[in-house]
């Protein structure tokens, strides 16, 4: 059986911008054959159950968690970093790196305007791997 596509369009509108762009990145990741979405799926239930055992709701009989929540894409941003790394697709620091300049970029970003980074977001770095384009 032949392994399930990423969804084509989102069905619902997302809560935050932040929101569908960390889920498109993770479909486009999955399009160009870094990982398939079965295994997204296993590594994000994975990372949805360690969230759920560590705030203590895994017991209960609310959803873990609610979709669409921050803490659900907060996962979801987890599990796509995880990946990242383990397939060598980024780094440790070069993630630190970009939390960093984002973080910046907010902090000096006028209220109502949009948080962008500066230039064209490439940096000069010599850490040994090549950066994925999608």
């Amino acid at each position: 059986m032949p392994d399930p596509a990423p969804p084509a369009e989102p069905e619902r509108v997302f809560g935050e911008p932040w929101h569908a762009h960390v889920f498109a990145l993770a479909v486009n990741l999955s399009q160009a054959g870094h990982f398939t979405w079965s295994e997204w799926g296993q590594y994000f239930g994975a990372h949805l159950r360690r969230a759920a055992a560590a705030d203590g709701s895994a017991a209960d009989t609310r959803p873990m968690p609610e979709v669409d929540s921050t803490t659900y894409y907060n996962v979801w941003l987890d599990t796509l970093e995880s990946l990242l790394i383990q397939r060598g697709l980024a780094s440790a620091a070069d993630l630190a790196e970009l939390k960093g300049a984002w973080t910046e970029a907010y902090l000096h970003t006028p209220h109502g305007m949009p948080v962008e980074l500066g230039g064209n977001g490439d940096h000069i770095h010599t850490h040994g791997h090549d950066h994925v384009t999608i």
